[in-house]
């Protein structure tokens, strides 16, 4: 009997049959994990990235205009 049911399935490549893999329990199983994964992935490239500092984007009136280093052709 086991014998019959693995030849049958292994050359498929199915661990579990056709009718509990087609049930709609694991469809939303699978669709959960699919989302789940994909999140993960999102986040992670995320976290590799540098950090954006959007306020070095924009100028604001905290600035100075001119250096105060000693080196006065030195960069603002």
């Amino acid at each position: 009997m086991l014998g019959t049911v693995t030849s049958g399935l292994v050359p498929m490549g199915v661990l579990l049959p056709d009718s509990i893999l087609r049930h709609e329990a694991i469809a939303v199983l699978a669709a959960f994990v699919a989302i789940n994964t994909i999140v993960y992935v999102t986040l992670s490239v995320a976290k590799m990235l540098p950090k954006v500092y959007v306020s070095d984007w924009l100028s604001t009136r905290n600035r100075r205009a001119e250096t105060r280093s000693i080196h006065p052709d030195a960069p603002i």
